[in-house]
């Protein structure tokens, strides 16, 4: 019988944890915007380390292209998955550029 009450409660907890953040945490769940973030400058240790640059040295690849680049379409600054809380410029460049499918 401990075993049902254990799983009833861990069931309670998980409805109430997905309720939870459905209604009330928004802020937890929603994705950052790239106006939010602090410009990713070539200053970074991480930017450094994968040769970042605001201004492609290459005419075919830029974050624009990237696979990596998050955000919506339009914006001159988006999130990217290599450089979490930083946004990256869309003309930008790093060695770790990968098409986009």
């Amino acid at each position: 019988m401990k075993k049902d009450a254990s799983r009833r409660t861990f069931l309670k907890l998980s409805l109430a944890s997905v309720i939870g953040m459905t209604l009330g945490g928004k802020e937890l769940i929603s994705p950052a915007q790239a106006a939010d973030l602090p410009h990713l400058t070539a200053d970074d240790p991480q930017a450094k380390a994968l040769q970042y640059t605001d201004n492609s040295p290459h005419e075919d690849k830029k974050c624009s292209g990237c696979a990596l680049l998050q955000g919506e379409d339009g914006a001159e600054w988006r999130p990217c998955q290599l450089f979490p809380g930083k946004a990256v410029s869309v003309n930008g460049w790093c060695s770790a550029w990968v098409k986009r499918p």
